[in-house]
């Protein structure tokens, strides 16, 4: 159990600090930016407290947004999709996720492509209707939700494919 707390503390901790000193200074043509700490939450395990994600979520966008100086539309974003996840595992996986059996390690490309993509594209969708604000500049918050969604599910799927367990 320590071991496994400590693989999440880790993650979150790492997620954070490459969020922070990395990935926020990347502005691409102006307003495409990835997003990678989401990889927390969707890789969050499935039989954990989802109260815990949902607490966890609010600190890591909190955070973020002491970092960015947003005023809390990341936590926002962040509790949403942690929200909303089992919904998405459902949709994505059907039978798997029902027993509870989910190892995303050992899942195929296509589900878990799909799985990023929903979450994150849910993620920025919020994000950027919070940051925004205005219904008169919906295609500004569709533009910079699909190209923001693009990097950072690029990057999500190269840092898991890098820092994956291989299983045989």
């Amino acid at each position: 159990m320590t071991n496994i707390l400590s693989i999440h503390t880790l993650r979150f901790l790492l997620l954070l600090l490459f969020q922070v000193l990395i990935f926020n200074n990347i502005q691409f043509l102006g307003y495409i930016n990835p997003y990678v700490y989401i990889l927390f939450i969707a890789l969050y395990p499935v039989k954990n407290n989802r109260i815990i994600l949902i607490i966890l979520s609010f600190l890591l966008g909190l955070v973020i947004d002491f970092f960015m100086d947003t005023g809390g539309i990341h936590a926002a974003a962040s509790v949403f999709i942690a929200y909303i996840r089992p919904a998405i595992l459902k949709f994505t996986f059907g039978t798997i996720y029902e027993h509870q059996t989910i190892k995303f390690n050992s899942i195929d490309f296509g589900s878990k492509l799909t799985y990023f993509t929903l979450l994150t594209v849910l993620h920025h969708l919020i994000l950027f209707l919070f940051e925004v604000f205005s219904i008169s500049k919906l295609i500004l918050v569709f533009q910079k939700t699909l190209f923001s969604s693009i990097f950072t599910i690029l990057l999500s799927m190269l840092l898991t494919i890098i820092f994956s367990k291989k299983t045989k």
